[in-house]
């Protein structure tokens, strides 16, 4: 069983650039056709300052963390017996190229379901930009397969 005294830890926040060609890149890669995604005239006329981030990108980002599997060692998870539970997202301000984002993870919650056999690890994901404006809130699900 995954050790619940672990719910409710924060690990130390990283910065990550959102840079131009990796967002034009993401969204060929997506098949997004919306030029605000990669033309910057685009991006422009709709009244953007700067190439517009496409919402799962964030996620993208995370895993710039400065150990990706800080979680996966904190707990002592089984890479051989995770699933991708879920993600979501919730924006509160445009996130655009150019800008610096401060990621803050935590912990949020950690249960199990079928008697133990599934584990669920909740964790929540802080965003701000270069100037402490809170942009985005992700939320990710990674299941434990014990039986």
């Amino acid at each position: 069983m995954i050790d619940r005294r672990y719910i409710g830890h924060s690990f130390p926040a990283f910065q990550v650039e959102v840079e131009k060609g990796r967002l034009r890149f993401f969204a060929k890669a997506i098949g997004e056709t919306n030029p605000i995604y990669f033309d910057e005239k685009a991006a422009h006329a709709a009244g953007h300052r700067a190439l517009l981030v496409p919402p799962t990108f964030l996620f993208c980002l995370e895993m710039e963390a400065p150990d990706p599997a800080a979680i996966r060692n904190l707990l002592g998870l089984d890479y051989r017996r995770l699933l991708h539970g879920e993600q979501g997202f919730v924006y509160n301000a445009p996130v655009y190229a150019g800008d610096t984002l401060t990621f803050e993870q935590r912990i949020e919650d950690i249960y199990d379901k079928k008697n133990g056999a599934l584990e669920f690890v909740l964790r929540k994901t802080k965003v701000s930009n270069q100037h402490q404006q809170w942009v985005a809130d992700l939320r990710t699900v990674t299941v434990m397969r014990n039986a």
